[in-house]
């Protein structure tokens, strides 16, 4: 049955007017605001034009955030992507006790990550942490986990691998689930013995569509990174954890640069922007559909 306009008009209406006033809009105002030196609370403000992105140019805060975002992107986005494979391959291998594996694994995703911080500052704690006293096992002094310029960032890039992995496992198993088992058995009797050549020459190739959603889908969570950065560092030592997001909530709604923090909102939907678009782009001609 072929659809009339006006039929579809109506279907998509509702759609396309929330897109407009939950997405366009907001966007918009944004980026006026960011041509503004408005503060927040301030009764009047003034056209600055670009004097805010020229103001970024200059920051080194902004900088040093900046290549925060993308040092905790390209660690976190990788090594759980990585995980989350080997692990869902595991899984799938494994028929007893699959669905334990695939419920404590997943647990970091379900879990409140305000909460798991809190573990996570005890664990890495100076002087009474689990991680410090593993490390005096095998005669390694205590570490400043979360103080410290070099480990702190690191640190936190561990704890967005262990609640990032359980979310790619998890996709990875929906993704072998739709590979036929037929495509299995004609590589057995191709003479593909090894594991590692079914894998590199089936279960990967099929896995690509799934692959594509998921390193979308764990880069930009990765960039969206705040909740451990503002509940255990605050962006120290000395920015050494400064990111996008905490450096927008810092000029918004500490020091109440509005424009400033809209400017620094645009370069950030920029990022997300360009990064899906490489991926699309990139991938896509990598990726076979059925």
């Amino acid at each position: 049955m072929r659809i009339k306009p006006l039929q579809l008009s109506l279907l998509l209406g509702p759609c396309m007017v929330l897109t407009v006033l939950l997405l366009i809009v907001p966007l918009l105002i944004v980026a006026l605001m960011s041509l503004t030196d408005w503060q927040f609370g301030a009764p009047g403000w003034n056209w600055v034009g670009l004097g805010n992105y020229v103001d970024l140019w200059n920051d080194t805060t902004f900088r040093k955030s900046f290549a925060n975002t993308v040092y905790y992107l390209v660690i976190v986005s990788v090594c759980s992507i990585a995980i989350g494979l080997s692990v869902a391959l595991l899984i799938e291998s494994h028929a007893s006790l699959r669905g334990f594996y695939r419920t404590a694994f997943f647990m970091p995703v379900a879990s409140t990550l305000i909460a798991m911080a809190v573990v996570w500052q005890f664990l890495m704690h100076p002087t009474v942490g689990f991680l410090n006293e593993m490390l005096s096992w095998v005669g390694i002094g205590p570490q400043n986990w979360l103080n410290d310029y070099d480990l702190a960032l690191p640190s936190l890039a561990v704890i967005g691998i262990w609640q990032m992995s359980g979310l790619a496992m998890v996709m990875f198993l929906a993704g072998l689930k739709n590979i036929p088992v037929e495509l299995r058995h004609a590589s057995l009797l191709d003479g593909m013995r090894h594991p590692l050549d079914r894998l590199l020459r089936v279960t990967l190739p099929m896995l690509g569509p799934t692959m594509l959603f998921v390193v979308t889908v764990c880069c930009i969570r990765s960039l969206q990174v705040f909740d451990t950065v503002h509940a255990l560092t605050q962006g120290g030592p000395n920015k050494s954890t400064e990111v996008l997001l905490h450096t927008i909530y810092s000029e918004g709604f500490a020091f109440f640069r509005m424009g400033y923090a809209a400017a620094i909102v645009l370069v950030f939907v920029a990022c997300i922007f360009i990064l899906t678009l490489i991926q699309q782009i990139g991938m896509e001609k990598r990726t076979h559909y059925q």
